[in-house]
């Protein structure tokens, strides 16, 4: 019971639960993208996309200076069906935005405007 409690208090915050809707929308995300995304500071989103990844559910990848953040490959049981879950009750409305920001976000990145990013 303790291990689940676990993935409830990692989604029990707005903030995780708006960066499980974006990675769950998309194969794997920047840092910088879900920074830019939330118009979060970088230590607050690393602490919350850390919080999710110490509760089995992303894992995460570093190449050079990024971390991208994807969903756990290896979901235990609870885990998959938590996830499943959650696709089904997130609002549909909240992550088309969260979606249009990303979009919006990576047509600037395109054109070099990278703040908050080391490129």
């Amino acid at each position: 019971m303790k291990d689940l409690a676990k993935v409830f208090k990692a989604l029990g915050d707005e903030t995780r639960l708006q960066l499980m809707a974006l990675i769950l929308n998309e194969k794997e995300l920047c840092v910088c993208d879900c920074m830019q995304v939330l118009e979060a500071g970088q230590s607050k989103t690393s602490r919350h996309l850390r919080y999710l990844a110490n509760a089995g559910l992303l894992d995460d990848r570093r190449e050079a200076v990024w971390v991208y953040y994807r969903v756990a490959r290896n979901l235990d049981a609870d885990r998959a069906k938590v996830l499943a879950l959650l696709r089904k009750v997130l609002p549909p409305g909240r992550i088309e935005d969260l979606l249009l920001r990303l979009a919006e976000w990576r047509v600037r990145k395109s054109q070099g405007y990278t703040p908050g990013c080391r490129a």
